[in-house]
């Protein structure tokens, strides 16, 4: 069942409280209308430069120059279909939802319906090992308990996942796309059949217009271009968020659990637009609501209360970020490795 992203109810004289009046008087939850009205043609315009560009270039090889545009396009969509789940954009649900799903199903292939459910359980428990989706224990393995006991090409994996996190995020597309697929054949999402059929129409009309336009050689060269561009920059927008910092365990009152949970990355307006805003991840997770291009005016009060009440608020650069996801996934990962010695080493006996 799809719900609406919103943070959790604030107990009257909470920590959370205080900050939220003053997030209140500060005006930094009021809505952004001339901001979106802006970023959303933007980058609609960026979608549609994208394919007027293809269709105009036929067969060409030139075309994987578009792959790459539209690559860095479609996460621009994604970020801005964040934006709207969050309820950031308009004050009543109706709209938000129909452009999400137009930006999400029909233009980047991704189940809004699906995207929004797992992320609303994300947000009311980041970083719980049992309890959000994004550290449950796939393909990568976040937690140190989840390590052991995997076989096969898992084991693989999961033993040198710190070397091929960046590889396996060039697979992040299509498994957004397979996962929203099972989503709607599962049934677990309001309106069904027009997130399913909006799904398949993207498939359609992205593969009609890949082996029409281009010759199969390609068409397949500018689908793996393209799908594993998107994935490793959508991947790298949401990686610094929460790996490697701490894991709940439940007990943590809300403003502790989202700011300690979290980190920012330091880096200027460029950062900004790159990260959609994501890089003001504490200030997101405790103010979902807040419209993206608020966050940055709301960071300094944040971090002064944050370091008035004596809570630890985690801000880094961008490169520093990825080292810190890196080192977690090495160390989280070492029984895996201690295992296959182990059992290396009882063969070898």
């Amino acid at each position: 069942m799809t719900m609406t992203i919103e943070p959790a109810r604030a107990t009257a004289g909470s920590d959370f409280a205080v900050l939220s009046r003053r997030m209140a008087t500060e005006g930094l939850m009021t809505r952004r209308p001339a901001y979106y009205a802006v970023r959303l043609p933007v980058v609609g315009a960026m979608l549609a430069a994208g394919w007027t560009a293809f269709f105009l270039l036929g067969s060409s090889w030139w075309q994987l120059a578009v792959a790459v545009w539209l690559a860095v396009t479609f996460a621009q969509v994604a970020l801005v279909a964040h934006d709207l789940a969050h309820r950031q954009v308009f004050r009543t649900k109706r709209p938000g939802e129909i452009l999400g799903r137009l930006f999400g199903n029909l233009a980047v292939g991704m189940s809004y319906g699906w995207w929004m459910d797992k992320h609303t359980r994300h947000h009311a428990n980041p970083n719980h090992d049992d309890l959000d989706p994004d550290v449950a224990p796939e393909v990568l393995i976040w937690a140190t308990e989840s390590a052991v006991g995997r076989r096969g090409l898992k084991a693989f994996v999961t033993r040198h996942q710190a070397g091929l996190f960046f590889p396996l995020l060039t697979l992040l597309g299509i498994d957004l796309k397979v996962s929203s697929v099972k989503a709607v054949l599962r049934g677990d999402m309001k309106r069904r059949g027009l997130e399913g059929g909006l799904l398949a129409l993207h498939a359609a009309l992205y593969l009609t217009a890949l082996f029409v336009v281009l010759s199969p050689l390609q068409a397949l060269a500018f689908l793996v271009v393209h799908q594993a561009l998107f994935g490793v920059y959508l991947g790298m927008t949401f990686a610094p968020n929460h790996k490697g910092m701490p894991h709940p365990d439940g007990t943590e009152d809300f403003l502790r659990k989202q700011v300690l949970t979290s980190r920012n990355v330091r880096g200027g307006r460029f950062v900004d637009v790159a990260l959609g805003g994501l890089n003001y991840q504490i200030e997101h997770h405790l103010f979902p609501g807040m419209p993206s291009p608020n966050l940055r005016y709301a960071k300094p009060i944040v971090q002064e209360y944050c370091a008035s009440i004596g809570v630890h608020y985690e801000e880094t650069g961008l490169i520093e970020s990825y080292r810190m996801a890196l080192r977690h996934l090495r160390e989280v990962s070492e029984p895996a490795r201690a295992e296959h010695r182990a059992r290396k080493a009882a063969a070898a006996a």
